[in-house]
């Protein structure tokens, strides 16, 4: 039963993700960017629902009052695509640092290039970092938000919160723009390169928002958030 119900949300999934694409790129001429996040927004929410009625997999989300209405870069552990969708949800307008391959993807890649990413290539990293500190700078100075996965790769939840690369602590402190971060058990059930979708019931803190005048230091409070925060919830 549990593989009939994934494969339903799968094809719903997979046939509205052109639709959408398709839709993204028609209205990027013609509506502002914050408006082009929130129908992107409205789309994902629509799977999520369904995902929810189909494979039993629902979320609770605390802290929301700590979301402001000012730019944020969004520091989030990444253990598979459910949080890749739902944290696009939180802020508008929102930038992600994606692989670079992604926007080779037809229509869907297309579509992605207009949300504004930061696309970089993950073999090389000393560039990769220097390109997300420059271009998410920018994207900040835009009324962008940023979204960071500091991790750098998805991670199985039973291995818990892995080691921070510094560029959320950088990135903070370069543009005086306050860390939201964000913790979340969604690899239990959305588990990362598997078919089947697990009900139950993912648990989403959001934290207070973290500020400092030392990378290396805020990036190592925002981690040890992060660890405190998994443990109450795994």
């Amino acid at each position: 039963m549990a593989f009939l119900k994934s494969l339903l949300f799968n094809i719903f999934f997979y046939t509205s993700l052109p639709i959408i694409s398709l839709l993204i790129i028609f209205l990027y001429p013609f509506i502002s960017s914050i408006n082009l996040s929130k129908v992107a927004s409205s789309w994902i929410k629509i799977v999520l629902y369904f995902l929810e009625i189909v494979c039993g997999l629902k979320w609770s989300v605390i802290g929301e009052h700590n979301i402001p209405k000012t730019p944020v870069i969004v520091v989030s552990n990444h253990q598979g695509q459910w949080e890749s969708l739902f944290l696009q949800t939180l802020v508008h307008p929102i930038s992600s640092i994606i692989k670079k391959e992604l926007l080779l993807i037809p229509f869907f890649g297309w579509a992605l290039a207009f949300m504004n990413p930061i696309p970089i290539n993950r073999k090389n990293k000393i560039q990769s970092l220097k390109k997300v500190l420059k271009h998410a700078s920018a994207r900040l100075k835009n009324n962008y938000s940023v979204l960071i996965f500091p991790e750098g790769t998805r991670v199985s939840p039973e291995l818990g919160i892995s080691s921070f690369g510094n560029s959320c602590g950088l990135l903070s402190v370069n543009n005086n723009i306050p860390i939201l971060p964000i913790c979340h058990n969604s690899g239990k059930f959305w588990q990362n390169k598997k078919f089947i979708k697990k009900a139950g019931a993912i648990k989403v803190s959001i934290g207070p928002l973290l500020k400092g005048d030392d990378p290396k230091e805020l990036t190592k409070e925002v981690q040890l958030w992060m660890q405190n925060e998994y443990k109450k919830m795994y």
